[in-house]
């Protein structure tokens, strides 16, 4: 099963039911060599559901010290084409990470559109 690592909302129990219709199975993990960043929420829609103001992301700086923690869960391909649809509005896109438990994992990252 390929292996989905969250370091935001994917980890909350009510974004899960509602994405994937169940809870996921998953190990605590880091991402070595990234940190985390803040993203703007555009829109007042997006703001209002959630009731954030901002998107945790994450950026690559190469530091071995520097570490996002999160979750690894596994997942189903069509699992991960729902987590896409989820994460799509919000103009993340999903990338191969290697973990410090050396599992290589699916992210998500802010890519805004230029």
């Amino acid at each position: 099963m390929p292996l989905l690592f969250s370091y935001g909302t994917l980890q909350e129990e009510r974004v899960q039911m509602a994405t994937f219709g169940r809870l996921l199975v998953g190990q605590k993990d880091e991402l070595v060599g990234f940190e985390v960043t803040l993203v703007k929420i555009e829109g007042p829609r997006a703001s209002a559901e959630t009731g954030k103001t901002h998107h945790a992301n994450i950026r690559f700086n190469g530091r071995n010290e520097s570490r996002v923690s999160g979750t690894a869960f596994e997942v189903t391909d069509a699992e991960l084409a729902a987590a896409d649809e989820y994460e799509a509005p919000a103009s993340y896109k999903r990338m191969p990470v290697t973990l410090a438990s050396r599992q290589t994992a699916w992210v998500y990252v802010h890519t805004p559109q230029m």
